[in-house]
């Protein structure tokens, strides 16, 4: 099998793992080296002629000696399989590099032999890049669990951020659905990872040269609508990872029916992206607004509104909280706010130390006044006209026209763009592709 043949199997099983985010590592090459990171960078973009600008992602091999009864590279699933040599992993990340269709690496790998096995494959493809080919690029890697932690600490070095996927919410789905997987063999590496890194932080003065652990930090990813596992469930143990194991994201991927199993959704179920994308501004408002998973949901309310975003919702069944003056609350209160985000409420507490603010001038700190206006006031003052009720705002947020999309079972695309989707969805040509894997720069 040839490395384009390799190329198009294991990019397509790599779509269903997610975390191509923000690098969250300033990096600069050195003299003579390749490549380099910005915090700010590695989202996914388009250039100006259309070229996909973000990572190769892509698995070391699609082989795996586990049986998750979700992952469409189980062992005993009938599919097509395919492994990169170290070499020639390297060799296609640095022409894709070169020509400038990427900004790095995001490599993942199913089980190959044992964990040590593959983890040593993965160094090995790491090791060219960064010491023969000098690439000083943005590298994800997925710690493989069950690998020993010296060969993590290997990777660690090699790679600018780390993950450990969690994939199911509970033990108990993990005993179900991945029976060679449990909760100790994912958090086992998931805490040595976190302890290397506050390590290496207490160290950076003292060894300032020495290569670091994961400058970027470690996240991990669940699975959402595989299992019966609620919001509330989920949020929980999102909220406890970032507590205790500081990981910079938590994402959540949308099941999509590969396999057929009593234990999963039928294959003909559309992945729950509305409850993804729900979970996903949960998971905002738990980093950046100082919210508890608890304050979003209980016990009797498991699950987030479809209708209404979190934080929405938990304005409007808090409404005794409101209105709150934009002069005089605390930063922490404005953020409560429909409408006012972490950019406008520090924008709003500068402003208001030289001056009184008024409502006619929100805008331009960027507040959404649709929303905000049913829950502020400037100096004990709204909006002629407002009436600050549930009902009111209620009917601003939601329109005949979007009512109706919902109950029309509106939803997002259910697929990931592959590198050998149809022609007319392609970020580069197959003839691009082709010319990374057969020649040199």
């Amino acid at each position: 099998m040839d490395v384009f043949d390799k190329l198009k199997i294991l990019t397509a099983a790599a779509k269903y793992d997610v975390a191509c985010t923000s690098s969250g590592v300033d990096k600069k090459a050195t003299a003579g080296g390749i490549g380099s990171a910005a915090a700010c960078g590695i989202c996914h973009s388009f250039a100006a002629d259309g070229r996909c600008v973000s990572l190769l992602k892509v698995l070391m091999t699609n082989v795996c000696v586990y049986d998750c009864k979700y992952c469409v590279n189980r062992r005993s699933n009938d599919t097509p399989r395919a492994s990169f040599t170290p070499r020639e992993l390297a060799e296609l990340t640095i022409n894709f590099y070169r020509r400038n269709y990427i900004e790095g690496l995001f490599l993942s790998s199913g089980v190959l032999k044992n964990p040590d096995y593959t983890c040593e494959q993965m160094i090995e493809a790491l090791h060219i890049l960064r010491e023969e080919y000098r690439f000083s690029g943005y590298i994800h890697a997925k710690a493989i669990p069950g690998a020993d932690s010296t060969l993590l600490t290997r990777l660690g070095v090699l790679a600018d951020r780390m993950s450990v996927n969690i994939e199911l919410p509970s033990q108990n789905s993990l005993r179900l659905l991945a029976p060679d997987k449990s909760k100790q063999s994912i958090f086992a590496p998931m805490s040595y990872i976190q302890s290397r890194i506050q390590e290496n932080s207490r160290d950076i003065v003292k060894y300032r040269h020495a290569p670091k652990f994961v400058p970027a930090g470690q996240s991990t990813q669940m699975i959402i609508g595989a299992t019966p596992d609620t919001d509330l469930q989920i949020l929980n143990l999102a909220e406890g990872l970032y507590n205790k194991y500081k990981l910079k994201r938590v994402f959540f991927s949308a099941y999509m029916p590969v396999a057929e199993n009593s234990l999963l959704p039928a294959v003909d179920t559309k992945p729950p992206l509305w409850r993804e994308h729900r979970l996903y501004q949960a998971d905002w408002l738990l980093r950046f607004y100082g919210f508890a998973a608890n304050e979003l949901l209980d016990q009797q309310h498991q699950s987030l509104n479809p209708y209404l975003d979190p934080k929405c919702n938990w304005a409007l069944n808090h409404m005794d909280f409101f209105p709150v003056d934009v002069n005089h609350s605390p930063y922490r209160d404005l953020l409560r706010v429909p409408g006012i985000g972490v950019t406008s409420a520090k924008r709003i507490v500068t402003a208001r130390r030289t001056t009184a603010l008024h409502l006619d001038g929100l805008k331009n700190l960027g507040v959404v006044l649709k929303r905000a206006q049913y829950f502020i006031t400037c100096g004990g003052k709204t909006i002629d006209g407002i009436k600050i009720t549930q009902n009111a705002f209620l009917r601003s947020l939601l329109s005949e026209k979007t009512l109706a999309l919902y109950h029309a079972g509106f939803s997002l695309p259910a697929e990931q763009l592959s590198l050998f989707d149809q022609p007319s969805m392609l970020p580069l040509s197959l003839e691009d592709i082709r010319k990374c894997v057969t020649s040199p720069m």
